[in-house]
């Protein structure tokens, strides 16, 4: 079985030394109780968490799965031990705001928090981890009176939520939904329609569980136009916030499905359920995207989840692993073979996984900075620049991230080999868990369409071109660095050709919109990986920094160096490809008639 200790060396030095969250946190408005001790407490506490109980649940909750008998749910053994636990220590509040009955701290060390959390067992950190979104929909537009219902019991976990968007005849096409909202004389509605691929909707963790549901009104326009937001709790809640009888949802089944055994992805019936409308009649898309956009940086970072998993596993198995000999020679001659970690393609393996685990993490943190100073920064000029490049970046964390977790869990098996392919170690579980992160929260391809459609081109550059300013100003700071130029240089180059693909593919969208689309998940891979290259660099220099000044550990700084050597020269050509095949155009792809696709 797979274990799991939180990298908490690499994560300091991404928060404070890469990245400045000490001096982030400073200049935060309500933020001045995030020092850098209780960051660090934070972080040495939720890792004990992390690697003690939920880590030992993982495979365990993978081979029981839950249970579902007449509208009920069971969790494995020990997940709903688990979750007390983890309300009694206060983590589902610690981001919450202090009105609400939270702790204040920013939402960006929840993020830490729930990275570790969802390394050491993805499936059981899905139940808390979707209740996030449903605090944020019905504080950003509920009533005064649905907050002092629901949130105060969502913040301190006593209650958990979900978001129920899809429906069997459409998945990302939401436009098409029936469920329906009926009126009621009390000012509330019958809710009447099924949901399914509802994850976390029924368990016996939590004493209720708070639906945030889409479903249309009588006489609402067709489409997306039409869709309305309601809350529909599993147990009705009284005016004082108190469980009374059982609403008219239940769960007509789980699915069984090629991973996260451990969380429960049910069917939930509506039969006339009560709900209650939340934000303005027929805007309900637009209300859910506050939950959506949450949600998207959440599965990013399971991607970050998988690729460190497997960069764990199958490292500690390269180095305890005997077979054959190194290639110059045995490098462990008093014993019958040599570890295989001596071997250059699982070296190629294993500084795979390692540069793309602790790149994205970079990434998925600098991501929620910015979620930070969204919400808290005192200006409305800041709070309106860290949205803009959130709205650039979420698409390409989302996607990117999962993609590339997705090809470090695989490694991770094929580090093992046979053996990776059998349950006893871990590897073939967290690649049948990673998988669903590229599909769920919109897939690859809906992610590439909104960054290259509607984030690049429907701006028309404009928030690209912030980002990539930023990159240039970072690369000119550095111009002077000898030891820099080997990632300056590069990712100059990527960062130019970025701006000079996205010309290109703009003005053959001009002529046609199959053009944008045939280009777009190349475009998106290919952005993600200049991203990465961006923070790989800014990793580099405060590395670089830190062994000039006789600061910090120099095993470490002198392996960051190297990994972020291993990502220019051996990650970062991907993009010669992508460059190739985005601008290839769409006639590849549309020019045989569908008919003739069959191999009959």
């Amino acid at each position: 079985m797979t274990t799991y200790n939180a990298p908490l060396k690499d994560m300091r030095f991404v928060l404070h030394d890469v990245l400045d969250f000490d001096g982030h946190y400073a200049a935060l408005p309500s933020a001045e109780d995030a020092t850098p001790d209780v960051v660090d407490a934070i972080l040495e506490e939720g890792g004990k968490f992390a690697a003690n109980v939920l880590s030992p649940l993982n495979s365990t909750g993978d081979a029981e799965g839950c249970s579902w008998s007449e509208g009920e749910v069971a969790t494995p053994a020990g997940f709903r031990d688990a979750y007390q636990q983890y309300v009694e220590a206060g983590w589902p509040s610690m981001t919450q705001s202090p009105e609400l009955g939270g702790q204040g701290l920013p939402e960006s060390l929840g993020t830490v928090l729930s990275e570790m959390n969802g390394t050491a067992n993805w499936a059981w950190s899905m139940y808390p981890g979707l209740s996030h979104g449903a605090m944020k929909t019905i504080e950003a537009h509920g009533t005064d009176e649905q907050k002092q219902q629901y949130l105060s019991k969502l913040v301190s976990g006593e209650w958990t939520g979900t978001m129920c968007l899809t429906e069997s005849h459409c998945g990302t096409d939401l436009g098409l939904l029936k469920t329906r909202a009926e009126p009621r004389d009390d000012g509330s509605y019958s809710i009447s329609g099924t949901k399914i691929f509802i994850s976390a909707g029924e368990h016996d963790l939590a004493d209720n569980i708070v639906h945030i549901v889409l479903a249309r009104l009588p006489d609402a326009p067709a489409g997306t136009r039409g869709i309305s937001l309601f809350i529909v709790p599993r147990h009705s809640v009284n005016a004082d916030g108190e469980v009374t009888e059982r609403n008219a949802v239940n769960c007509g089944s789980i699915e069984h499905k090629m991973g996260i055994h451990g969380n429960a992805t049910c069917v939930l019936n509506f039969d006339g359920a009560q709900g209650f409308l939340i934000g303005p009649p027929n805007r309900g898309l637009n209300c859910m995207f506050t939950f959506m956009n949450a949600a998207r940086i959440g599965t990013a970072m399971q991607g970050v989840a998988h690729a460190e998993l497997a960069f764990q596993g199958s490292l500690a198995y390269a180095k305890d692993r005997l077979q054959m000999r190194a290639l110059e020679g045995p490098a462990a001659p008093d014993k019958p073979a040599d570890p295989i970690i001596v071997h250059p393609d699982v070296r190629r393996m294993l500084m795979t996984q390692k540069a793309l685990a602790e790149g994205n993490r970079m990434f998925l943190y600098h991501c929620a900075r910015l979620v930070d100073v969204s919400h808290r920064a005192a200006d409305d000029e800041s709070k309106s620049a860290a949205e803009q490049e959130l709205a650039l970046l979420t698409p390409i964390a989302k996607a990117f991230m999962t993609e590339t977790g997705f090809e470090a869990a695989n490694l991770g098996l094929q580090v093992f080999g046979g053996h990776g392919y059998i349950r006893e170690w871990g590897m073939e579980q967290n690649v049948r868990d990673a998988r669903i992160s590229m599909i769920y929260e919109g897939t690859t391809g809906i992610q590439a369409l909104d960054l290259l459609g509607r984030k690049v081109l429907g701006s028309q550059g404009k928030l690209l071109q912030v980002f990539t300013r930023e990159i240039h100003r970072f690369c000119q700071s550095q111009a002077d660095v000898p030891e820099m130029a080997r990632f300056v240089t590069p990712l100059a180059k990527a960062n130019k050709e970025w701006g000079e693909l996205t010309t290109r593919i703009g003005m053959s969208a001009i002529q046609s919109k199959e053009e944008a689309g045939a280009a777009s998940v190349d475009y998106l891979m290919y952005s993600g990986y200049v991203v990465l290259a961006y923070f790989w660099a800014r990793a580099a220099a405060t590395a670089n920094l830190q062994l000039d000044q006789g600061a910090g550990d120099t095993q470490f700084l002198s392996a960051k160096l190297f990994t972020a050597r291993f990502y220019y020269e051996r990650l970062l050509p991907r993009t010669r490809t992508l460059a190739v095949t985005m601008t290839s155009g769409a006639d590849n792809l549309m020019d045989l008639d569908a008919d003739h696709l069959s191999f009959q």
